[in-house]
C-alpha cells in the first residue's frame, strides 16, 4: 500500500437521506484524490449503493464493535459494515475516546478487528490542549500509535490510514498552523519508519481539526500531510469540493 491522497468527511450525528443523495451527486472528482464520506449508521447502505452507482466516493463507518456478534445492544460489527458495502472505518476518534471511554487498548483491538475484516481503519490520534501546553503532543501521538503497532504488528500497519487530529482544534474553529501540523506529521512518519524501514513512506497521514477551504491549500502543501479528515466543513458541499480540489493541487 503506497501513500494516497485522501479527503474524508466525518458527518458525525448529522445528515438525512435527502442530504445524502444531494451530496453524493454533487461531489466533484479530482484526479489522484480518494474521497471518503462517513455518514451515520442508518445511511451507510444507501451511501454504498450510491457509491457503486456514481463511482466517485468511498464509504466509511464512524465506529465498529469489538465483537462479531452477540448480546451487545447498540453495537454494529465489522462484518455487518462490510456486508453493506463499507470500505473504511474511523477508529479512535477523540469523541469516542473522551465521551465513550475508549482506551488505547480498545482502539488498538478495534483497528485489529477492522484490518482482519479486510476494511481500512482510519486511526485518529491527537492531544488535548493541556497536553499541548505541557509539550506532550509527540509523546501522546506516539503512545496512541505504538499501542496499535503492538497489537497489529508493523507488517500489517501499512494498511492503516492515520489521522492526526489535535483535540483542541476539533469543532472549535481553531486549527494547528501548517508548520505545527507538519511537525507532528513528520514525527508520526519517523516513528513508523523507526518501527519498520519504509513504513512511514507507505502510510497516508491525514490532518483533522477545523479544516476548511481557506486553510486546506496551505496544509496540503506540507510534505508529510496527505489529506484531511474533515468535520463540520464536510457537511457543506461547496466547501468540501474546494477542500478536495486543494488536495489535488
Amino acid at each position: 500500500m503506497s501513500r494516497r491522497k485522501i479527503v474524508a468527511g466525518n458527518w458525525k450525528q448529522n445528515g438525512s437521506k435527502v442530504f445524502l443523495e444531494n451530496f453524493m451527486s454533487a461531489i466533484k472528482e479530482v484526479e489522484d484524490v480518494d474521497v471518503v464520506i462517513s455518514p451515520p449508521f442508518p445511511y451507510l447502505e444507501k451511501a454504498s449503493a450510491l457509491s457503486a452507482k456514481l463511482g466517485t466516493v468511498s464509504v466509511s463507518a464512524q465506529n465498529a464493535s469489538l465483537y462479531s456478534d452477540g448480546a451487545f445492544t447498540g453495537e454494529v460489527s465489522v462484518e455487518m459494515l462490510k456486508e453493506v458495502g463499507v470500505e473504511f472505518v474511523i477508529v479512535g476518534h477523540s469523541e469516542r475516546r473522551e465521551l465513550f471511554g475508549e482506551s488505547d487498548l480498545v482502539v488498538a483491538d478495534k483497528v485489529s478487528k477492522v484490518l482482519a475484516s479486510g476494511l481500512t481503519p482510519i486511526l485518529c490520534v491527537g492531544e488535548t490542549l493541556e497536553q499541548r501546553e505541557a509539550d506532550e503532543t509527540i509523546a501522546v501521538c506516539s503512545r496512541q500509535i505504538s499501542s496499535v503497532l503492538d497489537v497489529v504488528g508493523v507488517d500489517t500497519f501499512e494498511n492503516v490510514v492515520v489521522a492526526y487530529e489535535p483535540v483542541w482544534a476539533i469543532g472549535t474553529g481553531k486549527s494547528a498552523t501548517s508548520k505545527e501540523a507538519q511537525e507532528v506529521h513528520a514525527a508520526i512518519r519517523a516513528l513508523l519508519s523507526d518501527s519498520l524501514v519504509g513504513l512511514g513512506d507507505k502510510v497516508s497521514v491525514l490532518y483533522g481539526g477545523s479544516v476548511k477551504a481557506n486553510n486546506a491549500i496551505e496544509l496540503f502543501s506540507q510534505e508529510d500531510i496527505d489529506g484531511a479528515l474533515v468535520g463540520g466543513a464536510s457537511l457543506k458541499i461547496e466547501e468540501f469540493n474546494e477542500i478536495i480540489k486543494a488536495a489535488g493541487i
